[in-house]
């Protein structure tokens, strides 16, 4: 069994504590030791990493990943993909994540049916490199919801499906399930981007809903929801789903009803999209007017009011950003961080443990990944600097010094950092 020391670092653990000087055992793919400066460590024949001072931190997580959107200008450009080359692309995206730090991702969707499931058994399997990955089906729609491109007098793919009642849903959900994946995807609300169903509208039903939930409980998967809108947060926690992304436009009632649920459900705001979309995607044709126009900034204003409002009363709030758009591209993913910082005024610590220790939680792993502690899965950075004083410096690759996964490193420590 392979044995790694990392000696004199800064261990940032994410349990919340703050960080102290120690070392670190791992062998095989678990932390055996944790112990803090000036207490012996029986190392074995491990390999000695010295640290000099870096933090090591638990590996970031994604809880909103899209490993098979290839960073297009307009969505409907993914179903022009065929399917050959679109996996050969979701490998590459896969191992920007691996290169950026995350060494988990919990998928939003996948842009076609069966990539997602490829792509994770392919990186279980170690057939290529990647973070470990939960498998989503493409995101279930109905017509004129987000994702349906078709024209009256022509077929287009996009990367939805469209169902149009509840046995339909039931339908699709159960082939997913028979095709394995580990979430099922629903867009349960529209979105600024699609003109017919903007995002305030609430455009699935609770019978549809509830039929996605039924296959999902019967077979022990979970479902994660698209639902930007108050309505399609309610309907989404009267039936169970597990995972909501945006959340943005909620009332009273619906953050009532999200506190109440708190720990259960997990919410990703995805606000990364909507700053990049509204301050940065000119050079793709959406200026500044035209993404007021569709209603982003104000979304953008009300789900950092409340994000806000659903921090302070507990309810889990984690990192993820619809990364996987040209203006919001793979491998920048770590840059929500900052928004939690920035936007939401979550502090350092708070914004890091929602892509560490929170993470682990929506991958169904809290008890064994996203923190340093004994017994714990070995997925690490090693960071040049002090994250919590900075969390930038998580976007820059060059202060990623060392990038572990599952007890092996994808990025070894340079010899300046004592890699023996």
């Amino acid at each position: 069994m392979s044995s790694t020391l990392f000696r004199n670092v800064r261990i940032l653990d994410c349990s919340g504590a703050d960080p102290f000087a120690g070392s670190v055992l791992v062998e095989g793919n678990r932390i055996t030791a944790v112990v803090p400066a000036g207490t012996s460590i029986a190392d074995g024949n491990a390999v000695v990493v010295d640290g000099q001072g870096a933090t090591l931190m638990p590996g970031l997580i994604e809880a909103h990943s899209h490993l098979t959107f290839t960073d297009v200008a307009q969505s409907v450009e993914l179903g022009f993909i065929p399917p050959e080359e679109h996996m050969l692309k979701t490998a590459v995206n896969a191992r920007r994540m691996l290169d950026a730090g995350f060494t988990s991702c919990f998928s939003a969707a996948a842009a076609k049916p069966r990539l997602d499931v490829a792509l994770r058994n392919a990186i279980d399997n170690g057939d290529f490199p990647g973070p470990r990955t939960l498998a989503a089906s493409p995101e279930m729609t109905v017509s004129a919801g987000l994702g349906d491109v078709r024209l009256y007098h022509m077929y287009r793919e996009n990367f939805a499906v469209v169902c149009n009642n509840p046995e339909e849903f039931r339908r699709y959900s159960r082939l997913m399930v028979r095709e394995g994946v580990d979430t099922l995807k629903i867009n349960v609300s529209g979105d600024a981007g699609t003109p017919a169903s903007p995002a305030d509208t609430t455009v699935m039903n609770d019978a549809e809903v509830a039929a996605v939930c039924d296959v999902a409980q019967a077979h022990g998967k979970r479902v994660a929801a698209h639902a930007r809108s108050a309505e399609s947060v309610k309907i989404c926690l009267r039936h169970g789903v597990d995972v909501i992304y945006h959340a943005t436009l909620l009332d009273d009632d619906a953050r009532d009803q999200l506190e109440a649920q708190r720990n259960r459900v997990f919410v990703a705001p995805v606000l990364g999209n909507l700053y990049s979309t509204l301050n940065e995607a000119a050079a793709w044709g959406i200026t500044r007017e035209i993404a007021e126009e569709r209603g982003i900034a104000h979304e953008l204003e009300s789900g950092i009011a409340n994000m806000k409002a659903l921090h302070s009363r507990g309810v889990r709030v984690l990192i993820g950003g619809d990364y996987g758009f040209a203006w919001n591209p793979i491998g920048t993913n770590a840059r929500d961080i900052g928004h939690f910082v920035d936007m939401l005024e979550f502090s350092p610590m708070d914004a890091i443990m929602a892509a560490t220790r929170l993470g682990a939680q929506i991958m169904g792993m809290g008890d064994r990944l996203g923190q340093i502690r004994p017994g714990y899965l070995a997925d690490l950075l090693l960071v040049d600097g002090d994250p919590v004083e900075n969390v930038a410096i998580l976007l820059r690759r060059d202060r990623l010094k060392a990038i572990m996964k599952d007890g092996a490193f994808w990025k070894s420590p340079a010899s300046g950092f004592g890699g023996a």
